[in-house]
């Protein structure tokens, strides 16, 4: 307990509140300072080495180590592999049908629908002239065909009328003529009845009065016939008035019928005039210029003198496509009439095309020492275009590829190194694989080879690198220094 004054009573233990302040250590000596500086100085060293351990090695291996350059493999150009497959050729695509488009008749353009570039179809209208007054005289000779139609309506109606009269009137003089017998007949038995009547007066057995009514039986039957007569003649004059205006109409109907031929043609001769001021696609194509503008005359016989065009616009024929190219003498063996090429445009060149050699020029070009080549194209499509730029590759005796549309090649191509990486080891050929800093000989399967490439049918897979133009002294295994990495 402490006192009320806060001083600790007699009895209290203090020593464990005493501090233990022991012996000072001794100072180090000079000695000792030294090993700590070899210490601290061997550490630098080795933090040296260790910072600046990838530059020394490197300075190592650029001594030792032989240099190389490597290649990564890589699936050729569509092209560039058919070419190793083939003799190949370039050139251009022309059309073996182009025309200028002119008008038949002279005119000025008022519309004009196409620019160069501009496809179209066969029959579309690609210019059209002034055709007012065309237009009218069309117009004109429609309304003479209606009215020379009208004409030969009225005639044969007419013709019609007259048959119908015609008819009636012969059978008029039918009846007229049974008339006639029906009085001929009564009047031979009026002239019978009168002669008996007179020998019985005259024998007395008939009172004279009897003969006077045979006789006037007679006189009647007699009269009779004459009035029936004349009114059958009358009725076959009738007839034959009837005949005769009958042929009239005929022959006004014929000449209607002409009238009407000839404004028909008239007509087609006005539409043919029209239709001359329309000028249109004689086939499907392409224009390739454009030869005349809105405002400018046309005319199909301009001359050197003349300021009228001769020509709207050039086209040329899709399906005629084809393929120009100039075929050095010395490979013209491997072009003859009919073998198969492939054929790749420049503007599309993953997308090869079967063709066939159709023309050799009979000619070469003693400039060039070349001698031209036409290759039909087996399946033309929209992507052909004329003065586009191709590669035709003369496939030597193999049939074209098949497949819709463009020859179905693959569009990676085929796998083709070249020949400065070829090395022989061991009696086989092949090429040394880089892996990490080491080569790895590894050998190959190769197929033809063409223009310092050769085709690789097996060994080597697409994205590995291979050494160029290995030195003599490289082995399977050995570490290399990349000199410049493609």
């Amino acid at each position: 307990m402490t006192s009320p004054q806060g001083t600790p009573p007699p009895s209290a233990d203090l020593s464990p509140l005493r501090i233990d302040r022991g012996e000072r250590p001794a100072r180090r000596g000079p000695r000792s300072r030294g090993r700590l500086g070899k210490v601290l100085g061997l550490l630098g060293l080795v933090a040296a080495i260790f910072l600046f351990r990838r530059p020394l090695l490197e300075t190592v291996d650029r001594i030792r180590l032989p240099e190389v350059r490597a290649i990564r493999v890589e699936r050729s150009h569509p092209a560039a592999a058919a070419a190793v497959q083939g003799t190949a050729a370039n050139g251009y695509i022309v059309a073996a049908r182009r025309a200028a488009l002119s008008a038949d008749t002279p005119g000025r353009i008022v519309e004009m629908n196409v620019e160069e570039g501009s496809v179209v179809e066969k029959g579309e209208i690609v210019a059209r002239l002034y055709d007012e007054e065309y237009k009218a005289a069309f117009r004109r000779a429609e309304a003479d065909v209606e009215a020379a139609r009208s004409t030969e309506q009225r005639m044969a109606q007419e013709l019609e009328s007259s048959h119908a009269d015609l008819g009636r009137l012969e059978r008029a003089a039918s009846a007229a003529e049974s008339d006639v017998a029906e009085a001929e007949a009564s009047l031979a038995l009026a002239r019978v009845d009168l002669g008996r009547a007179r020998e019985l007066v005259e024998g007395g057995a008939e009172p004279k009065s009897r003969l006077d009514a045979a006789q006037a039986a007679f006189d009647e039957a007699k009269a009779r016939l004459a009035s029936r007569t004349a009114r059958r003649d009358e009725a076959i004059s009738s007839v034959s008035v009837g005949e005769a205006r009958t042929r009239v109409v005929a022959a006004d109907l014929e000449v209607a019928r002409a009238q009407v031929r000839v404004a028909e043609a008239a007509r087609d001769q006005a539409r043919a005039t029209l239709d001359k001021t329309e000028i249109r696609a004689p086939f499907a194509g392409i224009v390739v210029l454009k030869d005349a503008e809105v405002g400018e005359v046309v005319s199909p016989n301009s001359q050197g003198g003349s300021n009228a065009r001769g020509s709207v616009a050039t086209m040329v024929d899709f399906e005629s496509l084809e393929a120009q190219v100039e075929m050095p003498e010395t490979n013209l063996a491997a072009a003859k009439l009919g073998a198969a090429a492939r054929i790749y445009l420049d503007a599309y060149p993953a997308k090869p095309y079967a063709g066939r050699v159709d023309r050799i020029w009979p000619t070469a070009n003693r400039q060039k020492g070349t001698v031209e080549i036409r290759v039909r194209f087996d399946r033309p499509d929209r992507d052909l275009r004329p003065e586009m730029g191709v590669r035709v590759v003369f496939l030597e005796g193999e049939a074209p590829l098949a497949g819709d549309g463009p020859a179905s090649a693959p569009a990676a191509g085929t796998l083709a190194i070249p020949e400065g990486t070829l090395v022989a080891s061991g009696g086989e050929r092949g090429v040394f694989v880089l892996e990490r800093d080491r080569v790895r000989f590894r050998s190959l399967s190769l197929g033809e080879r063409r223009s310092g490439r050769v085709a690789v049918e097996g060994g080597l897979e697409e994205g590995e690198r291979i050494v160029l133009d290995p030195p003599s002294t490289l082995e399977d295994g050995d570490r290399v220094r990349l000199r410049d990495q493609e």
